[in-house]
């Protein structure tokens, strides 16, 4: 979840909220938490289990829309 927080603090486009499932169950019910970290970007892409920031840029940069995705494949 760092590299999340740290996303955060670098731009004002990005949030990252940290919830406790234990103590809100209605929200690992609807983001059908199965395993933790669980990152949801958008309402439109998840993925579960700790990734290294390459790869977490990877999948922030293709939930936020074609021009992010252009930028994406062009590297």
């Amino acid at each position: 979840m760092r590299t999340a927080q740290q996303m955060a603090i670098e731009s004002e486009k990005v949030r990252a909220d940290i919830v406790e499932v234990s103590e809100f169950p209605q929200v690992a019910n609807r983001y059908n938490v199965m395993g933790v970290p669980k990152v949801v970007i958008n309402e439109t892409r998840g993925f579960e289990g700790a990734l290294p920031p390459a790869a977490f840029l990877d999948h922030v940069l293709a939930a936020g829309g074609p021009a992010d995705q252009e930028r994406l494949e062009g590297d």
